[in-house]
């Protein structure tokens, strides 16, 4: 047998960091007081693609503050990064604060096959998270107002999102409307 080589966490994006910068920002509807932008997030901010080295940026410790994140090595992290970006339809995105070297928010856009709609794809947002001590710097509102231009710029017929009742009216301000469909799941283990 083998041995398995040994990949290093680096700086080399999930997907390419040009799409967020060439989003059409005139597009967004929603209003931001002062004005931020996938460009200018806010001082010592910058929004991008998750990299493996955000694993030692604090990626886990902010994204555990939405749900339980287990416990993953680094070569399973890794795996499962080069997993998503091989795919191509993972847009896992994260805001750092470049002064602290820190993760401080996160969301993912997902894009999924359709056979239907002509075989159109569908976008879905995903664990959009902003840590505790940056609540209120309108992050997590960039984050979501980003993933959505994306998903309309990737040709998206549709794009959907799972949000606790009392987060709905946070998600209507991007035009979000609640569905009449029930969300519904089996879990097999945490």
């Amino acid at each position: 047998m083998m041995p398995v080589a040994t990949v290093m966490p680096d700086d080399t994006p999930m997907f390419d960091p040009n799409i967020l910068h060439e989003l059409d920002w005139s597009e967004n509807t929603t209003t931001f007081s002062p004005a931020i932008s996938p460009l200018d997030p806010g001082d010592g901010l910058v929004l991008r693609p998750l990299c493996t080295a955000d694993l030692n940026r604090g990626f886990f410790k902010v994204l555990g503050q939405l749900t339980e994140t287990g416990v993953a090595s680094p070569e399973q992290f890794i795996k499962t990064f080069e997993h998503m970006k091989r795919s191509g339809d993972y847009y896992v995105t994260v805001i750092e604060d470049t002064n602290l070297g820190q993760i401080v928010a996160t969301a993912t856009l997902v894009i999924e096959h359709k056979f239907t709609h002509s075989c159109a794809k569908r976008g879905r947002i995903e664990d959009v998270v902003v840590s505790g001590e940056c609540r209120g710097k309108q992050l997590g509102k960039l984050l979501t107002s980003t993933l959505t231009l994306l998903s309309k710029r990737l040709n998206c017929y549709k794009i959907t999102l799972e949000c606790l009742p009392k987060n709905v009216d946070f998600y209507k301000k991007f035009g979000y409307s609640v569905s009449e469909e029930n969300y519904m799941f089996q879990r097999f283990f945490n």
